[in-house]
């Protein structure tokens, strides 16, 4: 192991005996009290020097024996110590890669903050190498998710749609205006290509794993799809049958997109343990029994054939916010969005969280044993302002 404090981490010294490391609430730590030399000692910690060298510096520094473990323990505790030389063999493989993890250095400092354990951050970084992701939808949304999963260091990530790119689809980090025309899915691979720290690790042939939707031979299992639909009536109303064969396999998914003015993104459904698009349709229907008849009016209706409300500004958060829930979910972190839509309409743009419930008749298994009887808290038809 080779000791580093946490770089990211800004440092700042109350007195001359407490120390803070980190700015935010939500990851600041104060410690104290800490003696000058010991204060002098944590200038030590960068990384450079293994646990046997900081001993010897520490008895040359008068520190009495025992100091330095007891020390570093104490700032694995508190979360402030990470290990430069960590993370297991696939880290120390992206650590060689200079290129490569000057990339990623900033999403690995990142996530030196979110975890506490050291090499933790690394070890996460290097298994999104490995991780296939898939995003079925490739407009102004779905686009730039896939190209912030692929610069994000996510190793696989797939493209399914389409059609072809439309002056409308262009978009900063999207698709660029020398796409318009080329096909929707191509153009998105290309951008997820071109924004990738590196290329896609070679499939172990030799590996056998549990079957995915559309695997390719040797391809890693699916961890997860992001539904990045280009129209917005099915991000507002999912068609459950559009994710059935994810409900089938369990395979994680998260619905993102604009519908109108307003942004979504989720819920991140586990399929069998959070609420799936099938449970809100069926508590839609539950509360309004004019839902299906709306429904139907929406889907084949006069506005169906419109090109699609999609403020570039919304879309852009919106698609931001769900790569990073995305990403999150990837890391073994369970982000707001799993059973949740998080909503945000123009010009307010005051994101707020509306749950989504198992629903106890829904066949994807969520709602059994009664954990489905609450109802979801969504707007409807009777919600909307009459005139």
């Amino acid at each position: 192991m080779h000791p580093i404090l946490k770089p990211a981490l800004r440092r700042g010294w109350h007195d001359l005996n407490t120390v803070q490391f980190g700015l935010t609430p939500a990851h600041a730590v104060v410690l104290g009290p800490v003696d000058t030399a010991t204060g002098s000692f944590l200038t030590l910690l960068d990384g450079t020097r293994g646990v046997p060298l900081l001993r010897d510096e520490a008895q040359r520094m008068g520190l009495p024996e025992g100091h330095v473990d007891a020390l570093l323990e104490r700032l694995t505790r508190a979360g402030l110590l990470d290990d430069a030389t960590g993370g297991g063999p696939a880290a120390e493989a992206l650590r060689k890669q200079t290129g490569v993890m000057d990339r990623l250095r900033a999403d690995h400092a990142a996530l030196t903050v979110t975890t506490s354990e050291p090499a933790e951050g690394a070890r996460r970084l290097a298994a999104r190498h490995g991780m296939r992701v898939q995003v079925r939808g490739a407009g102004r949304v779905g686009a730039l998710v896939a190209s912030v999963l692929g610069a994000a260091g996510v190793g696989h990530v797939e493209v399914r749609d389409g059609g072809c790119v439309e002056p409308w689809d262009v978009a900063p980090g999207g698709h660029p205006v020398e796409a318009i025309g080329e096909r929707r899915d191509v153009s998105a691979r290309q951008l997820v290509r071109a924004v990738a720290p590196a290329r896609p690790p070679r499939p172990d042939r030799r590996r056998t794993q549990a079957p995915a939707v559309d695997e390719g031979q040797g391809e890693p299992a699916l961890s997860l799809v992001i539904l990045t639909p280009r129209d917005g009536l099915a991000i507002h109303s999912p068609d459950p049958g559009a994710a059935a064969d994810l409900i089938a396999a369990g395979i994680p998914h998260l619905y993102a997109g604009v519908t109108e003015a307003t942004g979504i993104v989720g819920p991140l459904v586990l399929p069998g343990g959070t609420a799936c698009a099938h449970c809100l349709l069926l508590a839609r229907t539950d509360r309004y029994v004019t839902w299906p008849r709306l429904l139907a009016q929406w889907r084949s209706g006069h506005s169906a054939r419109q090109i699609q409300a999609c403020d570039l500004g919304l879309a852009t958060a919106v698609a931001g916010l769900a790569a990073a829930h995305g990403l999150a979910f990837l890391d073994g972190e369970l982000p707001s969005s799993t059973g949740s839509r998080w909503e945000a309409s123009t010009p307010g743009l005051d994101w707020h969280a509306r749950p989504v419930w198992p629903h106890p008749e829904c066949p994807c298994g969520a709602g059994e044993g009664g954990n489905g009887k609450e109802t979801s808290v969504e707007e409807g038809p009777h919600d909307t302002m009459a005139v």
